[in-house]
């Protein structure tokens, strides 16, 4: 929702987030961001600007993943991911 803010025309209002193995097993999912993780999540200082966007924290052995990013409901719109290695940070 909050890349409105950057002037994308048509963000996705409520997207919902899915972290999958590399044999396509699901390792976790998220809605809304504050549902879970929320305190570790902050703690990054790098939390989501809007409640409705989609955060996972996962710490992940060396491999491939894939991250499923769609609307809920099936909405659809503009989305980004974006991937952090906080190894450092935390």
């Amino acid at each position: 929702p909050s890349l409105g803010a950057f002037g994308i025309a048509n963000p996705l209002l409520d997207p919902l987030l899915e972290l999958h193995d590399s044999n396509g097993a699901t390792l976790t999912t998220n809605d809304n961001w504050k549902d879970t993780q929320q305190t570790e999540i902050e703690a990054t200082g790098l939390p989501p600007t809007d409640d409705n966007e989609s955060a996972i924290l996962q710490t992940l052995a060396p491999g491939a993943y894939t991250a499923i990013l769609r609307g809920v409901n099936d909405t659809t719109g503009v989305g980004l991911v974006e991937v952090y290695n906080l190894a450092n940070t935390l």
